[in-house]
C-alpha cells in the first residue's frame, strides 16, 4: 500500500510539473503614446511584432495613452503607434525579458498637411 501511494504521489507531481504555466516564460511590454506637445494619446493604435517582422499585433491605448501587452515570450520587439494621422518612429529590437516588465514612450511627429 506504502509503495504505490509513493508511486502516486510521484506521478501526480510529475504531471503537475510538466503542465506549462500561463506565465511561464513570458515577460510584458507597456509603454505610452504621447503627441508632439508631449500630451497622452488616448485610442491611439499601436502594432507590436517580432523583431523580424512577424506577428504583428495591435492594441489601442486608454485615456492616459498607455498601452499593454502581456505574457510576451522573451525576444526582440518592434513597436511605433498611429492616431488621426500621425505616427511615431519605429523602435526596434526592444528586449522583452522572461518576468519583467518592459516599457516604452511612444512620441507621435505632428500629422503632415497636404500640399495645396
Amino acid at each position: 500500500m506504502r509503495r504505490s501511494t509513493l508511486l502516486l504521489l510521484l506521478i501526480v507531481t510529475l504531471v503537475v510539473a510538466a503542465l506549462p504555466s500561463a506565465a511561464a516564460g513570458t515577460g510584458t511590454f507597456a509603454g505610452t503614446v504621447l503627441d508632439s506637445h508631449g500630451k497622452p494619446v488616448a485610442d491611439a493604435t499601436v502594432t507590436l511584432q517580432t523583431a523580424d517582422g512577424r506577428h504583428p499585433t495591435t492594441q489601442t491605448t486608454n485615456a492616459q495613452g498607455r498601452f499593454f501587452f502581456p505574457q510576451l515570450a522573451h525576444g526582440y520587439y518592434d513597436v511605433r503607434a498611429y492616431h488621426n494621422g500621425a505616427w511615431s518612429q519605429w523602435k526596434h529590437n526592444i528586449e522583452v525579458v522572461t518576468g519583467k516588465q518592459t516599457d516604452v514612450t511612444l512620441r507621435l511627429a505632428a500629422p503632415r498637411k497636404k500640399p495645396a
